[in-house]
């Protein structure tokens, strides 16, 4: 069985002889981070309680990387026991030793905070002007807030529903590490403590053992994730996909102060 899975921003990917998944990059700046995943993932799978992929270069001219499918179906119904055990998950990959990681190809804390820099700009650039003059005023400052945020650990950088499987209730793994990086543990509980229900969020946190100040900068990130979704329609010319960034982006400043 051969099928292709439904596109990624980045790579295709599709289903080879129902057990092998098989993704090509769709730019050359992809590549990096396919190979880099090909170095760290297999180094990683070890010492975290859920399964990762474990991918190999099947071929390097156009590439191709490889690797056993993970079992299980987008997380769909997020429940407290599901919420612990991604809690567990991250507690191990963010206590991963970064040197490690770095030599094995994940962008580095100083690499990871100039182009944070740089993203700032192109949203106050392209984004905050397409906000009600109203909005503008907190949204500066959610970008300003994410300037002075930390890189210390090793995260997978867009953990969401989409990227964790389960299998009859019970989560079995979690996929695409393509944006790994030596950044802010609090990126990957933005979704997990302000996307999902109280009882998932709080086992989540308890499970981790997180300090407040982690799940405020958790909040910070979950504001800022629809902006990526605004750049990415006006990159490709889709104003359905502007718009729908745009209302993600005032609904989540909703709970933030205007001048």
């Amino acid at each position: 069985m051969n099928w292709v899975f439904p596109d990624g921003w980045d790579c295709e990917a599709r289903l080879v002889d129902g057990r092998w998944v098989e993704r090509r990059p769709r730019r050359p700046d992809v590549e990096r981070q396919l190979r880099t995943e090909t170095r760290l993932l297999p180094w990683l799978a070890p010492y975290v309680p859920l399964a990762v992929p474990v991918p190999h270069i099947l071929a390097g001219d156009p590439l191709i990387v490889r690797h056993a499918l993970v079992p299980g179906e987008p997380l769909a119904e997020p429940d407290a026991f599901q919420g612990r055990v991604l809690g567990l998950f991250l507690r191990a990959l963010h206590s991963a030793d970064t040197e490690e990681a770095v030599r094995r190809g994940v962008p580095p804390a100083r690499e990871v905070l100039l182009e944070r820099a740089a993203l700032a700009d192109d949203f106050r650039a392209r984004v905050l002007p397409l906000l009600p003059p109203d909005r503008r005023a907190p949204a500066s400052d959610l970008l300003k807030a994410v300037s002075r945020l930390p890189a210390e650990a090793l995260v997978h950088g867009d953990l969401g529903p989409e990227h964790l499987l389960a299998q009859d209730g019970a989560l079995t793994g979690v996929i695409d590490f393509g944006d790994a990086h030596i950044g802010d543990p609090a990126i990957d509980l933005a979704w997990a403590l302000n996307g999902t229900s109280p009882a998932f969020a709080e086992a989540c946190i308890t499970a981790y053992a997180a300090p407040p100040a982690l799940r405020e900068r958790s909040r910070i990130w979950h504001r800022l994730g629809p902006w990526y979704e605004v750049t990415h329609g006006l990159d490709i010319g889709d104003q359905d996909t502007v718009r729908s960034g745009l209302d993600g982006v005032r609904d989540r400043l909703s709970d933030i102060r205007g001048p």
